[in-house]
């Protein structure tokens, strides 16, 4: 996706451009070519999250639309401007099919008069949703340009605009964080956190915000953390999810979710991303530093598992585990998940898979 945007003026020392949530980013390709007063971005639409490029599916017709958003900054008479930037492509359109039945419910000798005058004509359709994903340290949006220490209390929160809030909901099926480099975590699987400690289930009031409370962690490699989650957007609202711990997760098991095109519990399907910058501050606390390490070690052991038990075909259970004889900084017990393996008897996976295929013996 080619994007091209006017500047209000030549001099680089007073103004600058850049993608949104990536100011000051050091990879090349997220960067504008400038050329005289004008700023030429070139984002991939295949590798979407090289450059934090929101990709919207809409389920029932298979169209895409991916969109960013450029910030200009100039002076002081200028100020600040945000540009929305979209990319549609149409997908195959779905043979979709209803269960309407024709019934003879008209009175007896009701006649259809042969001239109908139509006066009026009313189409109507719902928005298309817009989302945004912010992470947030007390009332301070957190973004590439900002650094935070390890182990700081963080707010992630994804919600909808304000035409599309009313109509749709939201719901967190799949988060994983990487350092953009080569290494990737899974923190939200099947609608429910991995490791509470770290980063917490999404709730929400309303259905339209959805928010996470997480502590800031980081990669050996890179000063750089990346959010990537798969949203699911649902008609009116989306069906959460109960979780180990007893807790309401707003995602969708992915066994709950049915294929078909025009189920109404996922209407759009929206893969986004966020960055921030996370480093170690002089004045930050080393024990709870050195405790947020040992926590990101115990996560990607517990994806170690989640991995391997995947490829063996076992189903799973996310077992929350209250560990009393560790404690956090603040007192409170450590919490954390252990993924299980949960095997199948033999004589249950022969009875599942006869179900599964229609079989029934009636005796």
């Amino acid at each position: 996706m080619r994007v091209n945007v006017a500047l209000p003026s030549n001099d680089t020392s007073t103004t600058s451009v850049y993608l949104e949530g990536m100011k000051g980013y050091p990879d090349p390709k997220c960067k504008p070519t400038i050329k005289d007063t004008l700023a030429e971005f070139e984002l991939s639409l295949l590798n979407i999250y090289e450059c934090g490029v929101t990709r919207v599916v809409n389920k029932i017709t298979g169209k895409k639309v991916f969109y960013h958003r450029v910030i200009i900054e100039g002076d002081q008479e200028f100020g600040k401007e945000v540009i929305n930037v979209k990319c549609i492509t149409n997908g195959p359109l779905y043979n979709i099919t209803h269960g309407i039945v024709k019934r003879d419910v008209l009175p007896a000798g009701f006649q259809e008069p042969e001239d109908l005058e139509i006066t009026s004509n009313i189409t109507g359709s719902a928005p298309e949703p817009s989302l945004d994903i912010a992470v947030r340290q007390g009332n301070v949006r957190v973004s590439g340009d900002l650094n935070v220490s390890p182990g700081t209390n963080l707010q992630m929160e994804i919600f909808l605009d304000d035409k599309s809030a009313p109509i749709y909901g939201l719901g967190v099926n799949y988060m994983q964080v990487t350092d953009t480099l080569s290494q990737e975590e899974t923190i939200i699987y099947n609608g429910c956190s991995v490791d509470p400690y770290l980063f917490e289930n999404f709730n929400t009031v309303d259905g339209d915000l959805l928010t996470a409370k997480f502590r800031a962690f980081k990669f050996p490699e890179s000063t750089y953390v990346q959010f990537r989650g798969t949203v699911n957007v649902c008609v009116d609202r989306c069906k959460g999810v109960i979780c180990s711990n007893g807790q309401t997760a707003y995602g969708r098991r992915r066994r709950e979710i049915s294929q078909s095109a025009t189920d109404p519990n996922k209407v759009y399907e929206v893969t986004m991303t966020t960055f921030i910058k996370v480093n170690y501050d002089e004045d930050a606390d080393k024990s709870t530093a050195s405790e947020i390490d040992q926590k990101f070690r115990q996560l990607k052991l517990a994806n170690q598992k989640l991995a391997r038990n995947s490829r063996a075909g076992n189903v799973f259970e996310s077992i929350h585990v209250s560990n009393m004889a560790e404690t956090s900084p603040s007192g409170m017990p450590v919490e954390e998940t252990i993924l299980l393996p949960v095997k199948l008897s033999a004589s249950r996976r022969k009875l599942e898979g006869a179900v599964a295929a229609g079989i029934f013996l009636l005796a």
